[in-house]
């Protein structure tokens, strides 16, 4: 693949001309060519000859960084350095996001470029007109060689490069090795989902190493089941389980992004039953389509934009309405993807919403159920994939995936079952039904449907083992997973909220998203300023910048499982309270009401408080720290009881404490 628009060494940049260097990077360019961005070319070609003469190494014009779908202005190798260059021509001051934007472009590098992984790389944002001083550049090292960003001029620039190079140490880099190095990209949802939206394959912005392979294995086995079910005219049903963070969702959006067009035979839907999820997914690809059309000189309206996105990604409550109103008719999709399936309604809480909230007084369905018998409307064939996470049941009424396989072996037992073997795992709770479900050709059970990798947590594939084994209190395990999470994906405790702030703060680097989440149940955290009852746009706390005070960044509003699950932040802060506590005899669980602390008792409502903290436990993609505070013994809702035991017990496994 090529990923520059130019690429030489420096010596045959300096003897080519500006004309013929313009002449290909303009062949190269995807985009109509504005006038704005050939003069900012022809500025940064005589800036750099000025000086790179007197250096030996490699230069690449607009170097793409495929995990943001953007380019590097420039990249230069020289001796044991990398050094990431944005310019802004023209512009005399600078601009926080310009300095997020160069770090966010190294940090891309640092953590999915295979041969970068230990380089040395220097970011630096060149505001070609704006006055500073030398004595103001300072060259700071972070503890993985990557620099802080570098703010200087087009004056400075070859003094800066001067003075990194005096750091350089080691030998040189190999450019051809260099160049060969795998690309290994661990995106975001949003981010995944705008790629594969504008043409990407999940193969394109995933990581390709022997850990992680399984995400396109369990891609195409979805696939050939796919296509199975379309030429032998028949129906099916898959059920892929994994790992928080896994890449559940994004197995779904590849396949739905894959048939797109509704006068293709194979349409596909991805279908979610997690409005925050769903609502922030749209409004991403939305403002990414406008951007987009934009950058290529089409006029693009937001509103438009969200109306053409509105049928790839829906909320799986509004597909169901829609099969009401023609009970007869199957809907135009052929393929119905499920993310987190196991939070279909059961049978008492859909007949209780049909009856109040739809009038339907005879409704007699489990969710799971009647969504079956709208994809079963389909005279030829059929395909409905669930994609299950364990133990992420977090509400009421939520029937797991047992409703599911009930629901087949009920009515529909001529639909094909394909079940990934770890669905029998106990976190599933689906262990017992398919022990007593008969061995016939109906069932067949395929390793592939298992995503047993967190891609999510790209420091440590760990993270989502050692969260369990601490709600299971193995203390011992927890112990010895958390030795092979440090030092690579940080996890710190604390007393003091403000601390965890300041950690979150120091650690995030460019547009590293932080923020703050707690359980639901959480009330009695308003001493600390926290108030769950105040409830979040999860738009614009997922999506908007560090300049807006109701996104994450200003660490004043808070996101519960319900808004964050499916999602994940790079850095995360989990206020612990007193609803969920540790004890000598296991965990406790409570909910505030009134002006006390009542005990749950009922089993389902335990598993859902549970449930609530792995969520939030496992929404981290780099490192979190984890806040218990301290009691009040002026405060009978706030007794040290209720928070030091949960504080030693995390202690005892060794987090450390700041």
């Amino acid at each position: 693949m090529q990923r520059a628009y130019y690429s030489n060494s420096i010596y045959g940049f300096i003897s080519e001309s500006n004309e013929q260097i313009l002449g290909k990077l303009v062949s190269n360019n995807a985009f109509p060519l504005e006038n704005n961005q050939r003069d900012a070319w022809v500025e940064e070609l005589h800036i750099l000859k000025s000086f790179l003469g007197n250096y030996e190494g490699q230069i690449y014009f607009e170097f793409a960084i495929p995990r943001m779908g953007k380019r590097v202005d420039v990249l230069l190798l020289i001796e044991s350095i990398i050094f990431v260059l944005e310019f802004k021509v023209g512009d005399h001051q600078i601009q926080s996001y310009a300095i997020d934007q160069v770090w966010d472009y190294a940090l891309d590098l640092k953590n999915f470029h295979e041969t970068s992984f230990d380089k040395a790389i220097i970011p630096v944002l060149i505001a070609t007109e704006a006055r500073i001083n030398s004595t103001t550049i300072s060259l700071n090292c972070n503890y993985d060689r990557l620099f802080s960003p570098v703010i200087c001029n087009k004056e400075l620039l070859q003094e800066v490069i001067k003075n990194a190079l005096l750091l350089s140490d080691g030998n040189p880099i190999n450019i051809k090795e260099w160049e060969t190095g795998s690309y290994k990209p661990t995106p975001t949802i949003i981010e995944a989902a705008m790629a594969l939206y504008n043409g990407h394959s999940v193969k394109d912005i995933s990581r390709h190493d022997a850990d992680a392979i399984n995400l396109t294995q369990t891609s195409d086995a979805i696939s050939a089941i796919i296509e199975e079910s379309s030429k032998n005219r028949q129906k099916a049903i898959c059920f892929v389980t994994g790992v928080p963070g896994a890449g559940k969702t994004l197995v779904g959006l590849n396949l739905a992004t894959q048939n797109i067009n509704q006068n293709d035979g194979r349409y596909s839907v991805f279908l979610s039953g997690n409005g925050p999820l769903v609502a922030i997914l749209r409004e991403a690809l939305a403002r990414d389509k406008v951007s987009h059309e934009k950058a290529m000189g089409k006029k693009s309206k937001l509103v438009d934009a969200r109306r053409d996105v509105k049928m790839f990604i829906q909320n799986v409550h509004n597909f169901r309405d829609e099969c009401l109103v023609d009970q007869n008719k199957p809907p135009i999709e052929h393929v119905a993807l499920f993310d987190e399936a196991q939070r279909a309604w059961d049978h008492e809480q859909t007949t209780n919403f049909m009856r109040r909230k739809r009038r339907v007084p005879n409704f007699y369905m489990s969710e799971p159920e009647f969504l079956i018998s709208c994809m079963d409307r389909h005279t030829d064939w059929a395909v409905i994939v669930c994609l299950v996470g364990g133990g992420q049941e977090i509400n009421t009424g939520e029937a797991g995936i047992v409703e599911w396989i009930d629901s087949i072996n009920r009515s529909f037992p001529h639909w094909k079952m394909y079940i990934s073997p770890r669905l029998s795992d106990s976190e599933y709770g689906a262990d017992e039904l398919l022990s007593n479900i008969s061995i016939n050709g109906n069932i067949l059970y395929d390793e592939n449907l298992h995503l047993s990798v967190s891609m999510r947590s790209f420091r440590s594939e760990m993270v989502s083992l050692l969260v369990k084994q601490i709600l299971d209190i193995e203390v011992d395990k927890a112990r010895d997973t958390l030795t092979e999470v440090n030092p690579k994906y940080p996890i710190v405790i604390t007393r003091d909220i403000t601390k965890a702030k300041t950690w979150l703060k120091n650690h995030a680097r460019g547009s590293e998203r932080y923020g703050i989440t707690v359980s639901s149940s959480a009330l009695r955290l308003k001493p600390l300023a926290v108030d769950v009852k105040s409830t979040i746009d999860p738009i614009h706390w997922f999506l908007d910048q560090k300049d807006d005070v109701r996104s994450s960044y200003y660490l004043e509003d808070v996101a519960t499982e319900f808004q964050i699950q499916g999602l994940e932040l790079d850095w995360s802060c989990v206020i612990w309270d007193g609803d969920f506590r540790f004890s000598n005899s296991g965990w406790q669980y409570f909910s505030f009401c009134g002006n006390r602390w009542n005990r749950i008792m009922k089993s389902d409502r335990q598993k859902y408080l549970k449930n609530a903290y792995r969520v939030l436990l496992t929404r981290a993609r780099q490192g979190m720290v984890i806040v218990v505070p301290e009691g009040n013994p002026e405060d009978p809702t706030r007794k040290a009881e209720y928070y030091d035991p949960t504080y030693e017990y995390l202690k005892s496994i060794g987090l450390q404490v700041i």
